[in-house]
C-alpha cells in the first residue's frame, strides 16, 4: 500500500476519536448532496453516488440524513446553500504533489483558507492543472481481514470482487486494500455484500501514478499540512503522491 494509503487506514482506525462525529457528517453528507447534483439521485446509474453512500453509512450517517441529501441535490428538496466542488493543487516539502478536494458555497472563501494553510505549513499552491496529471481518479475499497469469527483472505476477494471490477488487491497488513476503475466501485461494493464480505469504507480518491519516498522529517512535514488541510470546513478529501517505510510510519503513527 502507498504511504498516502496507509495513513488513510490509519485516519480511518482513529478518526471515531479525533473528529466531532457532526462534522465528519456534515462533509459525508456534502459528498452526497454534489454527486446527486452533477450525476443525478439513482444510485444505480450514478456510481459515483454509489460511492458516497457506502462511505456515508460505513461512517453511520442516519439513513434520512442521505435521503435528504439525495432529495437537495436533485432538487427535489430546497438547499439551503448552493454546494460546487473545486479542486485545488499544490506542492508539500520534498517536492510532495498535493490535491484538495473542497466543497463550498463559497470559493473565495474556500480558496482563501486553503492557500493560508499551504503557506502556513511549508507548502506552495499551484496553477491548475500543476499536479492533477500526476494523479488518476480509482476506487478504493477497505477491507478488514478479522469479520467476526471469520477471516477474510485475499483468494475470498479475488473469488468475489475480480470478476465485478476489481483490479488489484493489496496487503496492508490487518486489512486489504481493493482497487477498481472509479465507475466499477458499486458493483465491486455489491458482489462484498452478496459472498458475505464486509467493508470498512469505500471512496473515489485521487491515487498517484508514482510516489516520492520520503525521510521521516520530511513525512512529518507532508502529514501536518495534510492534517491541517483536512480540519479545514470546506475540505472534503485531501491526495498526495508520497510513500514511507512501514517504520518511519510506526514511528509517526506512535
Amino acid at each position: 500500500m502507498s504511504g498516502h494509503s496507509k495513513w488513510a487506514t490509519i485516519k480511518h482506525k482513529k478518526g471515531a476519536a479525533d473528529k466531532a462525529r457532526g462534522k465528519l457528517w456534515a462533509k459525508l453528507v456534502r459528498n452526497i448532496e454534489v454527486a446527486a447534483r452533477e450525476g443525478g439521485g439513482d444510485k444505480d446509474a450514478n456510481a459515483t453516488l454509489r460511492a458516497m453512500i457506502a462511505k456515508a453509512k460505513a461512517g453511520q450517517v442516519p439513513a434520512d440524513k442521505i435521503e435528504n441529501a439525495i432529495k437537495r441535490g436533485t432538487g427535489e428538496l430546497k438547499a439551503d446553500k448552493v454546494m460546487e466542488e473545486i479542486m485545488y493543487e499544490g506542492y508539500a516539502a520534498a517536492g510532495v504533489a498535493v490535491l484538495v478536494q473542497v466543497a463550498t458555497d463559497n470559493r473565495n472563501r474556500s480558496g482563501g483558507d486553503v492557500r493560508s494553510t499551504f503557506s502556513k505549513n511549508g507548502g506552495n499552491i499551484a496553477e491548475p492543472g500543476a499536479v492533477a496529471w500526476q494523479f488518476a481518479r480509482k476506487g478504493v475499497i477497505i477491507v478488514t481481514k478479522k469479520q467476526g469469527a471469520k477471516t477474510v483472505t485475499e483468494d475470498d476477494l479475488m473469488m468475489s470482487a475480480l470478476d465485478a471490477g476489481a483490479e488489484d488487491i493489496l496487503d496492508g497488513g490487518d486489512a486489504f486494500e481493493l482497487r477498481c476503475g472509479a465507475s466499477s466501485i458499486g458493483a465491486v461494493c455489491s458482489a462484498l455484500g452478496d459472498a458475505g464480505i464486509a467493508f470498512e469504507s469505500a471512496d473515489r480518491p485521487m491515487v498517484p501514478n508514482a510516489t516520492i519516498d520520503l525521510s521521516e522529517a520530511d513525512a512529518r512535514k507532508v502529514l501536518k499540512l495534510i492534517d491541517a488541510l483536512e480540519d479545514l470546513d470546506d475540505v472534503e478529501e485531501v491526495f498526495a503522491n508520497f510513500d514511507v517505510s512501514d517504520e518511519v510510519m510506526a514511528a509517526i503513527a506512535g
